[in-house]
């Protein structure tokens, strides 16, 4: 009867060790997506102040500038995690479009303004790649521990699952996979 006791308590006690690492593990992730948000609220805050000193220079080019306009507005109002993984998806391929249709004006590339907003918003693009880096990493930990034996019994009983990782989207890395196209 003491040899069931001491085995119950010890089941007891891994279980409790594994649900406090699957907890540790949810926040790390929600901690490191917190980083996230505070670079893409800068990234937000300047994409306005972008568009304006485009507007001048790209009259014809609205299509690129109200998709940017839009993909900002959707991510604005993204509630959860994988909301604004999908918007913040979005707004990037919309930015990728105005780095594109810039290409076609020099006089707005020589633009002193211009250039020191695409340094602010390069700077935090680099910023956020490193933030996604590290909540890809926590995301990894939490779904290694919520598949993996034996804390997926844990995980099963108390709801915890799989999450998705902040990747580039299939627009973007069919972009990244293709060869760079040179002019000289």
């Amino acid at each position: 009867m003491m040899i069931i006791l001491i085995i119950l308590v010890v089941l007891a006690f891994l279980a409790m060790i594994l649900y406090n690492r699957l907890v540790k593990l949810r926040n790390n992730r929600e901690n490191a997506f917190a980083d996230i948000d505070v670079q893409l609220k800068q990234r937000l805050d300047l994409i306005p102040q972008l568009v304006e000193a485009v507007k001048a220079y790209m009259k014809h080019e609205s299509t690129v500038l109200s998709d940017i306009t839009n993909a900002r507005t959707n991510a604005m109002q993204a509630k959860t995690i994988n909301e604004k993984i999908v918007a913040e998806t979005q707004l990037s391929n919309a930015l990728q479009g105005l780095k594109v249709a810039v290409e076609a004006y020099p006089d707005l590339k020589a633009s002193q303004n211009f250039i020191q907003l695409q340094e602010e918003i390069a700077d935090i693009e680099n910023k956020l790649a490193a933030a996604r880096r590290f909540f890809n990493s926590a995301t990894k930990e939490l779904n290694n521990a919520v598949e993996t034996f034996p804390s997926n019994f844990i995980a099963d009983m108390f709801k915890f699952k799989r999450e998705p990782m902040f990747d580039l989207g299939t627009d973007q890395r069919a972009k990244s996979e293709e060869a760079p196209k040179l002019n000289f």
